[in-house]
């Protein structure tokens, strides 16, 4: 009898997936545990496994087509000559479209609800193909000669007319060349209409990624709250740590930092639940840390990270970014986590604000490291600051309890002894 592999539930969010490549061609031998193919989910690109043993018979969707949970993507059959000809997946595909079809149209309210009436863009099609403006290269009849000394000296080579032969400019009728204000005439060629654009498909952690932030600016009442911190000390310390060979990143001295004043301010370590209306207390201090990956961006999870030591931090962190460019994160590591981390500081911002990743109430945004004049004691000199900036949601967290917080953050960054004790 045949086995018809469908798409796995890879994630709780998972609607559907996109076959990366199959790991098998159709007639293969495939054993029971053995990987099938690779499936790129809103998460990250995973092998599934087949459940079954058997021969591969006939591949639903090709590589690069994408799937919804539980629809057909492969056959499988006991023997090799079995006998598929009777199954008929396009019948089950025209049935779905013709149910989609017949679905009555989301009222305006429930299009207003998801952003749907805000969203809708028209984008004005390219421009006429006749209004392209080009310049031939072989429109202007000149020795290469006399281009090269054109382009140096910012002479308008078509002001003079050429005495060689079919009147082409040499060098010599340069003589009389007009200066331009730049140099030399920069010969255009336009490859495409004016406003010539392509439509690319979203990924499935593309799409995810924007229907999670656009619903959390759209349904959560965004507040920021910005402290500049000093971070000479910082500096000094991971100098001193290096020459005892222990490698730390600035961003680790962040997540010790955060994770200790999540530990004095467990009003900021909360989440809230949309569908019950209730805030979540956290009892654990799991951090999520913003990794960007070609597709976006992902955030794998330091649990109770207030227990880990510096050095545990800064291997852990770097492990996890690993595995997460590699799409190889398995689900415990990036599904939860009670405050967000997003440090933008190596791309030379000096700060942002953060979108917050729900369920969490919460999330810090990390500027660069700036050399920076400063006044202290009525003297003028230079330090480091670095501007940290957290997002909180109104609905759970007041004004005053995130400057506190901001404020211990700012301390433990200021002071970063305490951050190796």
């Amino acid at each position: 009898m045949p086995i018809i592999v469908t798409m796995p539930a890879l994630s709780p969010t998972m609607e559907e997936g996109v076959i990366s490549s199959w790991l098998k061609n159709e007639g293969d031998k495939v054993s029971d545990g053995e990987a099938l193919c690779e499936i790129a989910t809103d998460k990250s690109t995973v092998e599934f496994q087949a459940i079954d043993g058997g021969f591969l018979r006939k591949i639903l969707i090709p590589a690069a087509g994408t799937a919804k949970v539980n629809a057909p993507i492969a056959v499988i059959t006991e023997t090799e000559d079995e006998d598929i000809s009777s199954l008929s997946f396009e019948q089950e595909k025209q049935e779905e479209e013709k149910q989609a079809a017949d679905a009555p149209a989301p009222k305006e309210e429930e299009k207003k609800s998801v952003g749907g009436s805000f969203n809708a863009m028209t984008f004005s099609p390219p421009q006429p193909a006749e209004k392209v403006r080009v310049v031939k290269k072989s429109s202007i009849n000149a020795s290469p000669l006399a281009k090269k000394l054109a382009q140096e000296n910012g002479l308008d080579i078509t002001s003079v007319k050429g005495s060689g032969p079919s009147g082409r400019v040499i060098a010599k009728d340069l003589e009389g060349a007009q200066k331009v204000p730049m140099m030399g005439v920069k010969e255009t060629s336009y490859k495409y209409p004016d406003g010539t654009f392509d439509e690319v498909p979203l990924t499935p952690v593309r799409k995810i990624i924007g229907e999670r932030l656009q619903a959390s600016k759209m349904t959560i009442p965004h507040y920021v709250v910005t402290q500049a911190v000093s971070m000479t000390k910082a500096m000094e310390l991971r100098v001193e740590l290096k020459e005892l060979g222990i490698k730390v990143t600035f961003n680790d001295f962040v997540i010790k930092a955060v994770a200790l004043a999540l530990k004095k301010h467990p009003d900021i370590n909360m989440g809230y639940d949309s569908k019950k209306n209730v805030i979540i207390q956290y009892k654990t201090i799991d951090i999520s840390l913003a990794v960007s990956v070609p597709d976006g961006l992902i955030t794998p999870i330091l649990w109770q990270a207030d227990y880990m030591s510096l050095t545990d931090i800064s291997t852990e962190a770097k492990k996890l970014a690993i595995k997460a460019k590699k799409g190889t994160l398995a689900p415990h590591e990036y599904q939860g986590g009670s405050f967000t981390i997003s440090n933008l500081g190596m791309f030379g911002v000096t700060g942002f604000q953060a979108v917050i990743n729900p369920p969490q109430a919460a999330i810090l945004a990390v500027g660069g490291i700036a050399e920076t004049a400063i006044s202290k004691e009525g003297k003028i000199g230079t330090g480091y600051i670095m501007n940290i900036s957290i997002s909180m949601d109104h609905r759970v967290i007041d004004g005053a309890e995130g400057a506190k917080f901001l404020n211990t953050v700012k301390f433990f960054l200021e002071n970063p002894s305490s951050l190796i004790l």
